[in-house]
């Protein structure tokens, strides 16, 4: 802005100048700026061109850095013995970013060169205008001086004026991938008008009506016609094959999505209604997928509550059955749980998350199958755990395990998006579907 200011102010005072010591002259020194614009703007969009294609072969390398040095990505790496292919795949990416590099500080260069020409000749010409028997005499050389000088101030901020006009429009291809976020529409955004709750006094009781859902560009529904009541403090247990809606159901209770069509309402309060940070407060969900962040155990468990004590961190572990391994490591709760984890097993990942999950205190829990990496040992010791934390909370449990489900107030079988079978482990519960026959009364598979 202050180059543009100051060159600007420089042109307009010596272009006022120039006309009023000779606008003849001036128009003669004026008349190379049209093609100075013409070829200022062309060199911009090439240079435009390459920014984009230079960003996105950025982002691409940076991809391959990511994939390729992160603890999973070593690990597969190593297994697959594709070591040497990424190294392939990351100095043919860094070639193609050292020639686009190349390019784009090169594009324009002799259009520079011809401009620096063409306004180191025109005071010549004009020299060699007024020096002609023809137009001797009708300047004079004080005059054809001072013109010439007011020529070279003009001519510097007007090369300045061009050079920030490329930089400003090849910058927009930086812009427009920085722009392409920032429009994406907010899928699931605070309401305009949210009700006032308070999530400590909330009972928990979840209920759907006649919920559908289908995924962006789906050609056939997640859920459809769903209907489901679950008072405060019982626990239901979602069944199905894979694919039949399970996880997407959860999600929409703790509203990771809004349903297509229908209500998920708690207490009464559509979801939709709610601040997403008393929804959080309410709901919490352990999933399969555990994520822990690269810092120690302590922090990785207060980051879902940033004022909880010490005491309240490992009260939250002895429930999750964690607290005896935390103990014995060397540095306690302060150990660095590693790049994801890494230095954790599966189940002891899940049992950090759960713990996470507990400190919390949510009226409403949602486990995404939580307990499938665990040992049998282990996973009764955390279910017990569970059902002495589930009272007066809702839970609503995903599991293909029988011991996970058995003890269930409510257990709904999903196919396909419906629900086709509700009641308890002990009402003989059938489902039958065109491809799958299960029983929910047998003590080895659901």
């Amino acid at each position: 802005a202050t180059s543009i200011a100051a060159n600007l102010t420089t042109v307009v005072a010596s272009v006022v100048a120039m006309l009023a010591l000779s606008w003849k002259l001036s128009l003669v020194s004026l008349v190379v700026m049209p093609p100075a614009i013409y070829l200022t703007r062309k060199v911009a969009r090439m240079r435009r061109t390459i920014t984009a294609q230079q960003q996105q072969e950025l982002a691409d390398l940076n991809v391959t850095i990511e994939e390729g040095l992160s603890i999973g990505g070593v690990l597969l790496a190593k297994t697959l013995g594709t070591g040497p292919a990424l190294v392939d795949r990351f100095t043919a990416s860094s070639e193609r970013l050292i020639d686009l590099e190349l390019r784009s500080q090169l594009a324009g260069r002799w259009r520079m060169a011809s401009m620096s020409i063409i306004f180191a000749a025109i005071p010549a010409v004009i020299y060699l205008a007024a020096g002609l028997p023809a137009t001797a005499g009708a300047i004079s050389i004080g005059t054809l001086v001072a013109f010439t000088t007011l020529q070279g101030g003009l001519f510097r901020p007007i090369t300045g004026l061009l050079n920030t006009s490329v930089s400003v429009i090849s910058s927009l291809a930086l812009f427009a991938r920085i722009f392409e976020y920032l429009d994406l529409p907010v899928e699931v955004d605070d309401p305009a008008h949210p009700v006032e709750i308070v999530p400590e006094v909330m009972a928990g009781h979840v209920r759907l009506e006649d919920v559908s859902f289908t995924y962006p560009g789906a050609d056939r529904a997640a859920l459809t016609g769903v209907g489901l009541d679950v008072p405060p403090g019982t626990t239901l247990a979602l069944v199905g094959e894979t694919g039949s809606g399970k996880t997407t159901l959860a999600s929409l209770v703790a509203r990771l999505y809004d349903p297509t069509s229908g209500t998920v309402s708690i207490d009464g309060i559509d979801v939709r209604d709610m601040k997403l940070t008393d929804l959080a407060a309410v709901v919490g969900v352990v999933s399969q997928e555990t994520y822990l962040l690269h810092t120690t155990v302590r922090e990785n468990l207060r980051y879902a509550r940033p004022d909880a004590t010490d005491a309240e961190i490992e009260d939250a572990a002895r429930a999750a059955q964690i607290h005896e391994l935390i103990a014995g490591l060397p540095d306690g709760y302060d150990t660095m749980v590693g790049s994801r984890g890494h230095r954790f097993s599966g189940g002891e990942k899940q049992r950090l998350a759960i713990a996470r999950t507990l400190l919390r205190d949510p009226r409403v829990l949602v486990l995404d199958e939580a307990t499938s990496a665990l040992d049998t040992e282990t996973e009764r010791a955390v279910q017990h755990a569970f059902d002495n934390l589930a009272a007066g909370r809702t839970t609503i449990t995903i599991a293909h395990r029988l011991s996970t489900v058995r003890n269930a107030d409510q257990i709904a079988v999903l196919d396909h998006g419906r629900i086709v079978e509700s009641g308890t482990h002990t009402s003989r519960l059938v489902w039958r579907s065109e491809e799958h026959t299960s029983e929910l009364q047998s003590h080895h598979d659901i």
